[in-house]
């Protein structure tokens, strides 16, 4: 409080600092303040408006920012709105449909007042994605955050390594989660994460006892208390470049986790577990048994002996696979979804005043040779850049000449030809 009389202009009026002792001097018309009661009064007002956010937060009975829950979206809505996106997968899409439901439903729960309710807490369900690149598991987790009205993270789980290691801490997943809804906690609480990637931190050797194995093990036992439930305290700028921040306590109880990966090579441990490759006499195969595509038969067996520990695959009970895609499903991946590669090319062109046309068998032909380099619908861009790539670099000063009127038909015979030029059928010719 500033005391009435006589101003020392050659001070502060609030701390008593002398001109001599700080940088800057604001003077007013009966005190005098410096810049550090300048930064004090601005983390004072912080503060408050900070408490009046959260408390009328709480009398809402909502975070800011997200909608309500009292509408929840049936599963099959939610598949139907995945089918606009992503061709074929239906029980991938069912699981993640139900995953989703179950979590707005058990939120809902939570919420409602306490008269009425038995002892019975319906626990989360965290669900594992397997299946081949390309096959679209990211393309779901990116595709339902559309949909959503909660916070959704999208992490990569190739850069997390144990703490006091070079790397990211799993504690920064949920750090992730934070600014996806602008650091609001009791938002951030009843948030999905997805994990990609979730393989590449597969236990590196059988004996884990001969290095110690930051990178994979490590990770797997770091995350085991934030996938079941449990409150973290998490760094919210990064724990190792900002060392004097504050840390914020999350509670990870009412988090969905959402992983995916490849696990490239666990069709060999599905195989030897039903007995497909067969040796020696008076054995006989089953013909049940579609080798073409065993990743359905993986179960959670599988996984432990993939790398996976026992206490993490036991916080994923969910296990779904993704089908391979054939030839069929990548001719309809090229022209049917809402984003379709062929319309996004058609729009690239459109904007120039050029109208691109596809013939029915160039899809075809596209489709084929993605199939045949093995790299699922990620091949599909790479072989339509490759074959658009001398238009696209003409299309403007075509563009600039005429306004509109131009049309461009890609036949078989034009694909194949810019194909073999580039620099993909160089490498597979070679």
């Amino acid at each position: 409080m500033l005391k009435r009389g006589r101003v020392n202009p050659h001070q502060c009026s609030f701390c008593g600092r002398s001109k001599d002792d700080v940088m800057i001097l604001i003077s007013g018309m009966d005190a005098q303040i410096c810049e550090m009661c300048v930064e004090k009064a601005q983390e004072i007002i912080d503060q408050e408006l900070n408490r009046h956010e959260q408390a009328d937060s709480a009398g809402s009975g909502k975070p800011s920012g997200f909608g309500d829950l009292v509408n929840l979206i049936p599963p099959r809505d939610i598949k139907a709105f995945l089918d606009d996106y992503i061709i074929g997968q239906d029980d991938a899409k069912k699981v993640l449909a139900v995953a989703v439901y179950n979590h707005y439903k058990r939120l809902k729960q939570l919420g409602e007042p306490a008269a009425g309710k038995d002892d019975v807490e319906i626990e989360k369900s965290n669900v594992l994605f397997i299946g081949q690149t390309g096959t679209g598991k990211t393309l779901l987790a990116k595709t339902i955050a559309k949909l959503l009205n909660v916070p959704f993270a999208i992490v990569d789980a190739t850069v997390f390594t144990e703490a006091g290691y070079v790397g990211e801490d799993v504690e920064s997943i949920l750090a992730r989660l934070l600014q996806v809804c602008d650091y609001d906690v009791p938002a951030a609480e009843r948030g999905i994460v997805y994990i990609d990637e979730i393989d590449k931190v597969a236990r590196k050797q059988d004996n884990p006892s001969i290095t110690r194995d930051v990178s994979g093990e490590g990770v797997q036992q770091a995350m085991l208390k934030m996938l079941e439930g449990a409150e973290v305290l998490v760094p919210p700028q990064g724990g190792r470049k900002h060392p004097e921040q504050k840390l914020v306590k999350v509670n990870t109880r009412n988090i969905l986790f959402i992983c995916g990966g490849a696990f490239d090579g666990i069709e060999k441990v599905i195989a030897r577990r039903v007995n497909t490759q067969v040796i020696g006499y008076g054995k006989q195969q089953d013909e049940r048994i579609d080798r073409e595509n065993l990743l359905q038969y993986v179960n959670h067996l599988d996984i432990k002996q993939y790398g996976l520990i026992p206490e993490l695959v036991g916080r994923l009970p969910v296990l779904v696979h993704l089908d391979p895609l054939d030839l069929t499903a990548l001719c309809r991946i090229l022209t049917e979804p809402r984003n379709a590669l062929v319309r996004q090319y058609q729009k690239l062109f459109a904007l120039e005043g050029v109208d691109l046309k596809f013939k029915p068998e160039t899809i075809t032909f596209i489709a084929e040779k993605a199939q045949e380099y093995k790299l699922g619908a990620r091949g599909l861009r790479s072989l339509c850049e490759a074959i658009l790539t001398d238009a696209m670099f003409e299309m403007p000063l075509k563009g600039k000449n005429k306004k509109g009127g131009n049309e461009l038909v890609i036949d078989r015979a034009y694909a194949v030809e810019k194909l073999e030029r580039s620099r993909i059928g160089q490498l597979k010719a070679a």
